[in-house]
């Protein structure tokens, strides 16, 4: 019992520390952090590479200028023409045991319904430390996709992914133990995924300030940390990226 005790003391240590990385981490050619949100950003399929939307939109803008082959913003492998290209390479990263490309590949499968494949995937992903993999694996589990339910591999996944930077695993965790009632947990959780830029964090800790769980002072520490976290994610190129796709699609 009292090894059990020491081990969930350990486990907390982990999981309260906050951690050093935010995912998905930074853009590899500009190194600013990426977005939380994934539609501002890309996987290239033939390095893997999370490339925000501001870099690929500058290098098709480079490209589109001086008549250049279209090439990937960071490998600098022309990119493919077909399908079957295009599946060529990501097979080629998958074989590789690449984790990017082995989540990428899992979260492909579950679009087109082979729930099981996807699993196996995405296992194999988290086996090799990607916290997309152990995020949509906790999902797995709570709904049974793939899998029976089992909710203790789903707090352990959503725990591996928050560990790991996965601020909306550790949003998540924060609305698991509101549910339990267990404030002081549900306070830290939030506090550290407001501070990775998360606004629904955001959202819940002013809720929590108002019936008396959060100090003032603290509010205003965490306001300021979610606000810079936030605003590290900016910059002109991106915002152009933004505005093109927007008159282009009217999103």
């Amino acid at each position: 019992t009292r090894m059990i005790v020491e081990n969930d003391e350990l486990r907390d240590k982990l999981l309260f520390k906050p951690p050093a990385y935010t995912y998905p981490g930074d853009c590899p050619i500009c190194c600013l952090p990426l977005s939380l949100d994934l539609r501002q950003s890309t996987v290239a399929d033939c390095c893997s590479k999370i490339i925000c939307n501001g870099c690929n939109h500058a290098n098709q803008m480079r490209e589109l200028k001086e008549s250049l082959q279209p090439k990937c913003a960071f490998c600098r492998k022309p990119n493919p023409s077909t399908n079957s290209q295009r599946e060529k390479q990501r097979r080629i990263r998958i074989e590789a045991n690449d984790p990017i490309a082995l989540c990428h590949e899992g979260v492909e499968q579950l679009k087109k319904g082979n729930n099981r494949k996807a699993h196996e995937y995405l296992t194999r992903a988290a086996e090799l430390g990607d916290v997309e993999a152990h995020f949509k694996l906790s999902e797995s589990y709570v709904v049974g996709r793939g899998v029976e339910k089992d909710r203790a591999k789903e707090i352990f996944h959503l725990e591996e992914a928050a560990i790991g930077g996965h601020p909306i695993a550790r949003y998540n965790l924060g609305c698991q133990e509101s549910h339990n009632r267990n404030a002081a947990r549900t306070v830290q959780h939030f506090i550290i995924a407001a501070c990775q830029g998360h606004d629904g964090a955001v959202k819940a800790l002013l809720d929590l300030f108002k019936r008396g769980f959060v100090v003032k002072d603290d509010l205003a520490t965490i306001l300021r940390k979610h606000k810079a976290a936030v605003d590290a994610t900016k910059s002109p190129q991106r915002e152009d990226a933004e505005k093109f796709l927007r008159l282009r699609f009217g999103a």
